[in-house]
């Protein structure tokens, strides 16, 4: 089945470049990539990619391993840039420049990758005072104000971690590494939340912890992009999503348009059966 056939509710976002439209300098867009290419390496993962997430859009990008998702995040953090091209352009909030500082001030990023090459000496206060430099642990040349440090006391309590302060990041379990980067990307109120399969690895008490204090962010108006392969971290919350595979971007629509059975299968290659309950999407397998 080919995803571009899936019908009614599928929206599509593929524009040849004579059609791309202007650049979005008043910043309505969280993110506006327009025929964008980068690689991994030696690799092509993007050629001629196109994406915009509106403002206030909580929005999750599907897809199986090797399909883009990771240089994505990593386009979007800064990490990697795009291959220069006077037919194409990224901007975030309607900027292609952006001191990196000043932008985790607006977009909060949890990865995988960051939380790999987290310091495992840290003490766990420090990791979430360390989202103020955008740093790896703290270092003595940093000063944190009695607001800065008070604002971290509050996250640590909200995110129910205080007792963990002076635990090391490396004797902690994932879940618990998992919400002290949560407070790290929080401590300036960001507008939007970028998150990478963000209970990977968590038990099943962790997974729904860790999923009710996203709902709670959500519902009190900050924005998700969700970055996953799981279904079921998809939060009720999330009406669009983006189906991503081979570097290319396949669909895009409303939730209950793409969450089918006949969609995630084709996705994925694999015949399964998705069934709703609460909000919340799994599948299983098909026959």
């Amino acid at each position: 089945m080919c995803l571009e056939a899936l019908g009614n509710g599928t929206e599509h976002i593929l524009n040849s470049v004579g059609m791309m439209n202007p650049p979005d300098p008043a910043g309505t867009k969280v993110v506006e990539f327009r025929n964008v290419s980068a690689y991994r390496g030696g690799t092509l993962v993007f050629d001629g990619l196109d994406l915009s997430i509106e403002k206030g859009a909580n929005t999750a990008i599907l897809g199986p391993n090797g399909s883009g998702k990771s240089t994505l995040l990593k386009l979007l953090s800064r990490e990697i840039y795009p291959v220069h091209s006077p037919e194409s352009f990224m901007y975030v909030y309607g900027r292609d420049r952006w001191n990196v500082e000043e932008l985790r001030s607006r977009l909060g990023i949890v990865s995988h990758d960051l939380q790999q090459d987290y310091g495992r000496y840290a003490k766990g206060r420090d990791v979430i005072l360390s989202g103020y430099y955008s740093s790896i642990d703290t270092w003595p040349h940093q000063q944190f104000s009695p607001t800065e440090l008070a604002h971290a006391e509050v996250l640590m309590e909200q995110l129910g971690i205080v007792n963990l302060a002076e635990r090391p990041y490396g004797r902690m379990s994932t879940g618990q590494q998992r919400r002290f980067l949560l407070g790290r990307a929080l401590v300036h109120s960001p507008e939007a939340l970028l998150l990478d399969e963000p209970t990977s690895g968590l038990d099943l008490s962790a997974t729904i912890q860790y999923l009710n204090t996203i709902r709670s962010l959500m519902q009190a108006g900050t924005q998700l992009i969700l970055v996953t392969h799981h279904l079921h971290e998809i939060p009720p919350e999330i009406s669009r999503v983006v189906f991503i595979r081979e570097g290319r971007i396949v669909a895009d629509g409303e939730k209950s348009a793409l969450l089918t059975s006949a969609g995630i299968s084709a996705l994925f290659g694999c015949a399964v059966e998705v069934v709703e309950r609460n909000g919340f999407y799994q599948a299983v397998p098909g026959e």
